[in-house]
């Protein structure tokens, strides 16, 4: 067993506990800290909270009989104060508007110190955080979020500076491209050094009454999310429930150094756009310990559209997903679409997948540009079970206004231009899932830029007896089925070692535009 601190505040520890279990540990075990019982921990995450500031700690970790199985040591942070939003006129009682009071204990709290939002319900409409702040959001407290558009501010798409050599900052943005937005539920733009944290909830308060009405539709500006990241550093969010959010729930843009611990994000299964976490033109990403039911993907990393990605190139790099639970959603982990600055060194280990459309999908297309390079992309020792297709790669994924027409669907080669995505080697190795229905994977390259190497290793599909048909791609041309076997095409590289299928109907193996097979 190995036992690691994975994240720490003034208050509270996250903990990842590895004895061999995905998600879930193979069994329960006892905690102690500082030799007093801290509960059980039956999760490879584990979040413990209300700890003292610069304290050193013990936690042990017991056998059911009481046998000690392993210990981690740590010293919780400094914290120079704590600033109760009570004290700054917070009502919590669900009725007055407690924005102006929670914001100023915000913008007052001294260098490193604490802003604690005990237990009660507070209404609030956005607030912003500061520098090297800690926010408490206490067991028992929830921020629910008003929903009124009119009252809440916008953030405007771009806006001239001469502090940069893009002449531009940006602000708004809206499925990787720059338009104005309503600012998020909770808001960091420059910022670093920042804990948000705690048992509590933050609740986007959306329904089909206001946010999701309409959802393809602008007024007055695009859906705030509930947690939006801008241009932030060393940013920690752990613990907190997020649910109910007006759009993407957490969006990280051109954000470093960030960690979502011990996680549970919870939308309505038909809520519209409503994905857990998108880190877009984001490096150095942990994503650990997180429980995701929602109504589109789980996770999605990108890196802007088309013109952000140009311009900028900034792709996202260095994520590491793992240990996480992805409940329902149309995808659990999913590349782009909007990823015209590329993804590297990604890798997505010991999760659970349970009831998604797709497990692990790649979404690109013509147009999204020379940058847009996927490279280094790992998914490995994962179980899903009830997810339809579990292994979806998409050259043609048609989305966008123009997403159907004839030269981004077509699959005849085309020329190599600047609008020419790539997609290099992608491994998915020691992968379970069960009661599929609709094909074990489909991966489609490009004609005129194959798929540098696909590599499948120890992977086992099974279907469902009562499949549900759905199309296994958003491409033009790919028809609804079930149980249909792995589908290849323009692959430059394709190894499949130890590759199991049952219960397919058809072919097993339906490959076209393989240039080189290597089966064992």
């Amino acid at each position: 067993m190995e036992i690691k601190v994975l994240a720490k505040t003034s208050r509270s520890v996250s903990v990842e506990i590895s004895d061999g279990g995905i998600y879930r540990t193979k069994e329960s075990y006892q905690l102690t800290l500082n030799g007093v019982s801290a509960g059980e921990i039956d999760k490879a995450v584990k979040s413990l909270f209300n700890l003292e500031p610069e304290t050193d700690y013990v936690l042990e970790v017991l056998s059911g009989n009481g046998e000690k199985l392993g210990e981690v040591s740590f010293t919780t942070e400094y914290e120079s104060a704590t600033l109760n939003v009570r004290n700054f006129g917070a009502a919590g009682d669900g009725v007055h508007d407690d924005t102006l009071a929670i914001q100023a204990a915000i913008m007052a709290r001294p260098p490193k110190g604490r802003v604690l939002i005990p237990e009660g319900t507070y209404r609030m409409k956005t607030l912003f955080m500061k520098s090297n702040t800690s926010l408490e959001i206490a067991k028992g407290a929830m921020l629910k979020a008003d929903t009124v558009r009119e009252e809440h501010p916008i953030f405007p798409a771009v806006i001239e500076t001469k502090d940069n050599d893009f002449g531009e900052y940006l602000l708004g943005t809206w499925e990787g491209d720059s338009f104005d937005m309503f600012t998020g539920i909770i808001t960091a733009v420059d910022v670093q050094n920042v804990n948000i944290y705690g048992e509590g909830i933050v609740n986007g308060n959306a329904s089909k009454e206001d946010w999701w009405k309409d959802a393809k539709v602008k007024r007055i500006a695009w859906r705030p999310r509930l947690l939006f990241l801008c241009r932030s550093e060393n940013i920690l969010v752990q613990g907190l429930e997020l649910q109910n959010s007006p759009s993407w729930t957490v969006h990280p843009f051109f954000s470093n150094h960030l960690q979502f611990v011990n996680l549970t994000l919870k939308n309505p299964d038909d809520s519209p756009n409503t994905d857990g976490i998108d880190p877009e033109a984001c490096e150095d990403v942990l994503i650990a310990g997180v429980h995701f039911s929602l109504g589109d993907d789980c996770i999605a990393v990108k890196s802007g559209k088309i013109s952000l990605g140009k311009k900028y190139k900034q792709p996202s790099r260095n994520l590491r997903i793992r240990q996480c639970l992805m409940e329902r959603g149309h995808g659990a982990v999913t590349v782009g679409s909007e990823m015209a600055g590329g993804v590297m060194d990604l890798i997505v280990e010991d999760c659970l997948f349970s009831h998604t459309d797709r497990g692990l999908r790649v979404k690109t297309r013509r147009g999204r540009g020379k940058d847009a390079i996927l490279s280094n992309i790992v998914f490995r020792h994962l179980i899903m079970d009830h997810v339809k297709t579990p292994l979806v790669v998409n050259s043609f994924y048609f989305c966008d206004p123009d997403g159907k027409d004839a030269w981004v669907q077509d699959r005849n080669p085309a020329p190599v231009d600047d609008g020419t995505p790539e997609i290099k080697a992608l491994i998915f190795e020691d992968i379970e899932a069960k009661n599929c229905h609709v094909a074990a994977a489909h991966f489609s390259g490009l004609p005129e830029k194959k798929i540098e190497e696909l590599v499948l290793r120890d992977i086992h599909i099974t279907f469902t007896e009562n499949p549900e048909s759905d199309i296994p791609a958003m491409a033009c041309g790919v028809e609804p089925c079930t149980k249909k076997g792995l589908v290849a095409e323009n692959v430059a590289k394709l190894t499949l070692e130890n590759v199991t299928m049952e219960g397919y109907e058809g072919e097993k193996f339906i490959l076209s535009g393989v240039d080189e097979l290597n089966q064992k």
